[in-house]
């Protein structure tokens, strides 16, 4: 009798096992590339389409990352008011998550038994402050009364973050230890905007030094910051009769996450399994179930800057004020060892559970077999934690520019950066190579007052249109 359920439960895991070979474990990263792919090459209705059909399937932790997509694609098409509003919805989310990540240890025991991905998904660290950062540009864009606030909690959120980053040294309990605070360079965007939205009150010029004097210190190479702090120290912000202009760049495709299997990880799985054959009186199937794990994945092509002509004349060249892929990059790698270290824990109370259920049952050379591989497709149907906002670009820039008031045409096309060796970094000049092709947008500038253009450039590529703050179909009340 045991022969027989041992040869029937043998033969459903082999099916099963089957199935799962030729079907595999999609992540999410793998499921949705595919609205990557389209929204890198302007195809915004076809990628909200695929975000729509996704939303209706209404996967566990999916939602708000389809709706963080689905606000760049709505900022890049104009549409600045949509885009707060679903930044909005899911900032708040992800606070209740963060919290209820805290207090409920429910999911995280079900996690040990599943994978990371049965956790309510409450942001990667950066993901949390670019929220804030797009919250403030997108309200910039359309009326701008909101986006101070905004860009004060970039700052202030990050602070939070690397806050509850410290934790006991496992070395010496008398001390404690913050990796984030060694490994989270700080996010300038927040105190950039700050600065140049209060430079425009005319007003409070100490806080406005100080807010540039800030941002040199955290991004020494923004060559555009030493300018701006300069100007501040004078108290002036433009010329009688002219007008500022700021041009924001999303420039480069940005950081995303796919699964990868961790093969230092698999090969101790595998020792591990010979050893404990060698001291058991039962069968033990050799372990090869991958070890998967989530990578960041940066694309590494040269990011270009945008050169900006005002009516015909070489204006300026932006330049890197967030580069959001060395960002995510630097961030995750200070917290994979803690990934890595709940899928070691995890893969041993799932052998435990195993070799524990083949001694209490007592069973035959053949169940011992079949619960043995049950154990490794129990193993084999964990999916690494891919989840990510991936429509980020690679980086933020920008540029100043101080233009008489009045209408003018402007245009953007992407070109290359000339590697210094006297500041050791890339920089924009008139000569620098254009490629790509050059799009125009007419512009009202106002005097005394700020007008914010913002782009998003893809692989060279305008993505949707030129939006601009005072000329949006979103600005009417």
């Amino acid at each position: 009798m045991e022969l027989f359920i041992g040869i029937k439960l043998f033969f459903r895991f082999f099916v099963i096992s089957v199935l799962i070979t030729v079907t595999g474990c999609a992540s999410f990263g793998e499921r949705h590339l595919k609205i990557r792919s389209h929204f890198e090459q302007g195809k915004l209705e076809t990628a909200r389409q695929e975000i729509d059909k996704s939303l209706k399937k209404k996967r566990r932790g999916e939602t708000d990352l389809l709706k963080l997509n689905q606000a760049i694609i709505e900022l890049c098409s104009g549409k600045p008011r949509e885009s707060e509003k679903l930044l909005r919805e899911v900032r708040d989310h992800f606070e209740k998550n963060e919290h209820e990540q805290m207090v409920n240890t429910a999911e995280k025991t079900i996690s040990m038994l599943t994978d990371d991905n049965t956790v309510a998904y409450a942001g990667e660290d950066y993901e949390k402050v670019l929220i804030r950062v797009f919250l403030a540009l997108s309200n910039l864009m359309y009326d701008g009364t909101d986006a101070p606030a905004y860009a004060l909690q970039i700052s202030q959120k990050q602070n939070e973050i690397i806050r509850k980053g410290t934790v006991k040294d496992p070395n010496n309990n008398q001390k404690t230890l913050n990796l984030k605070a060694e490994s989270y360079r700080q996010v300038a965007i927040g105190t950039y905007l700050f600065g140049a939205m209060q430079e425009e009150t005319l007003r409070n010029y100490d806080d406005v030094t100080k807010a540039y004097a800030t941002v040199c210190d955290w991004e020494p190479d923004f060559v555009q910051g030493r300018r701006d702090l300069e100007r501040a120290k004078t108290g002036f912000h433009c010329a009688s009769g002219n007008g500022v202009v700021y041009v924001f760049g999303l420039v480069g495709a940005g950081p995303y996450k796919l699964q990868q299997n961790c093969e230092v990880l698999q090969a101790a799985q595998f020792w591990t399994t010979l050893i404990l054959a060698m001291s058991s009186q039962r069968p033990i199937v050799p372990d090869f179930a991958p070890e998967m794990i989530p990578v960041v994945v940066r694309p590494r092509e040269m990011v270009p800057s945008l050169t900006v002509s005002i009516d015909g004349k070489w204006s300026g060249q932006t330049e890197t004020l967030t580069d959001v892929g060395r960002m995510a990059e630097e961030q995750f790698e200070a917290i994979k060892p803690q990934i890595i270290a709940r899928a070691v824990i995890r893969r041993a109370l799932k052998k435990g559970i195993v070799y524990g259920s083949k001694e209490a049952m007592d069973s035959n050379n053949w169940v011992s077999l079949a619960l043995e591989l049950g154990g490794m497709l129990w193993e084999a149907l964990e999916t690494a934690d891919t989840r990510c906002w991936n429509l980020l670009p690679a980086e933020i820039q920008v540029t100043r520019i101080e233009v008489p008031a009045g209408e003018h045409r402007l245009a953007l096309q992407p070109s290359s950066r000339t590697f210094s060796l006297v500041s050791n970094k890339y920089n924009g000049s008139p000569d620098s190579k254009l490629f790509g092709s050059e799009h125009h947008r007419t512009i009202r500038v106002d005097a005394g007052r700020n007008t914010y253009i913002l782009a998003n450039f893809t692989n060279n590529t305008l993505i949707g249109k030129i939006v601009v703050s005072n000329e949006n179909e979103d600005n009417a009340p």
